[in-house]
């Protein structure tokens, strides 16, 4: 199924529209469901990179043979020829997402793949915005880590913790939007522990030190609930801090550091995943 999927892709044969001539949706399933079912963990960029190759160097020795027959057809009619021009063939274009590094078509085929793995969850009943929200972190090809993210994600969303942190993330980003578009800068520094001048901003500070390792190490663990419950106890002093601190203050250097504190709200939900796509 793999096979399949690189070959039409090496040569730009991708379904469009509704037209799938060569059943390549059913193969991108296939490809899932064997992972899924299997429990196989496994790149899947890598795969299709190393797939790649080896089509790559088919047509790389295809394409040799046929300089190789052309140049001597040349020397036959010109015998005074005393060189050959070799040809180096190469169609990798690489990219880089999420620290990752692959042929830019198996960008494209772990996009497609995405895709349709989007259309399984839903039909299972699972909400599309969770596995972008997963996907867009970037660099995700391990597709059952990406299932238990997305399902700790939907899990963390439908309690009351979860739902009310997604408003305070939401109401972050929004202000971060204005304000960094008013300024012409983005607010993606460090905050100055000096210029916290309320008791709110200091707790909020304070307790994103803890949930910031706890998030980290449940990430590195790849235990997700976990993940989830270090960002449910933000909760509580992100309420707060909205409650009570003016964000934009009238001292330009306490409103920056209010703006940088509220992006590393956003930065340390966002390492779980991009919570700008979920949706309702």
């Amino acid at each position: 199924k793999i096979d399949t999927l690189v070959g039409f892709f090496a040569i730009d044969e991708k379904p469009t529209g509704s037209k799938d001539p060569y059943a390549l949706r059913r193969a991108a399933l296939g490809v899932i469901r064997l992972i899924v079912e299997n429990k196989l963990r496994i790149a899947v960029g890598r795969i299709f990179d190393f797939a790649l190759s080896q089509v790559d160097g088919h047509i790389s020795a295809t394409a040799d043979l046929a300089r190789l027959a052309e140049a001597e057809e040349f020397t036959k009619r010109h015998p005074s020829a005393t060189s050959i021009i070799g040809m180096d063939v190469s169609l990798r274009s690489t990219g880089i997402r999420g620290g990752k590094n692959y042929d830019r078509r198996s960008w494209d085929l772990l996009d497609f793949i995405a895709d349709r793995l989007k259309v399984a969850l839903k039909e299972k009943g699972v909400r599309h915005d969770l596995i972008a929200a997963v996907f867009a972190l970037g660099g995700q090809d391990d597709i059952v880590d990406l299932l238990a993210r997305v399902d700790a994600l939907g899990k963390f969303l439908g309690t009351d913790d979860g739902a009310n942190l997604l408003i305070a993330y939401r109401r972050a980003a929004n202000i971060l939007k204005i304000e960094e578009k008013k300024d012409g800068r983005a607010y993606d520094g460090v905050p100055d522990a000096a210029l916290l001048a309320q008791a709110e901003e200091k707790a909020l500070t304070a307790r994103m030190d803890l949930v910031e390792k706890d998030v980290d190490a449940a990430i590195r663990a790849e235990n997700y609930p976990a993940a989830m419950t270090a960002l449910a106890r933000l909760r509580t002093p992100v309420d707060t801090f909205f409650d009570k601190v003016t964000v934009n203050a009238d001292d330009p250097k306490l409103r920056a550091n209010r703006l940088l504190l509220l992006n590393r709200i956003r930065r340390t939900m966002d390492r779980v995943a991009d919570f700008s796509r979920v949706e309702g």
